[in-house]
């Protein structure tokens, strides 16, 4: 009888990584959320923050949101990818790397996106 067994080079942890990568975007999500709340003087920025990850308040534009959203999907593709290609000490390099850079990209673009409020004063 044959057991489906992958080859001794498979590394059994990698689904994890991926998971990882996944988790870490959804919680990079959150605090840059969280961030965006507390500036702009919420009682309560952690559960708004909470809040905004499924529904907006001031939603963006369909346009830049979709673009948004691919920034972030592809950059947690990227990441997964890396964390899935790579092994040792280059996965954690390779994924560290990937990670920051497609979270300051995708925070660039929300930022310069984002609908201005007048200060107050």
């Amino acid at each position: 009888m044959y057991l489906a067994r992958g080859s001794s080079d498979d590394d059994p942890y990698v689904w994890l990584w991926v998971l990882g990568a996944l988790a870490l975007y959804a919680l990079i999500s959150y605090g840059l959320t969280y961030r965006a709340r507390a500036r702009r003087g919420s009682a309560h920025p952690a559960q708004d923050a909470l809040h905004d990850l499924k529904d907006r308040e001031d939603p963006q534009p369909t346009e830049n949101r979709l673009v948004s959203r691919v920034i972030m999907l592809c950059g947690a593709g990227l990441t997964g990818c890396a964390a899935y290609l790579t092994s040792g000490a280059v996965r954690v390099l390779t994924v560290g790397f990937t990670a920051v850079v497609t979270v300051v990209v995708w925070a660039y673009y929300d930022h310069r996106t984002q609908t201005r409020t007048p200060a107050r004063g």
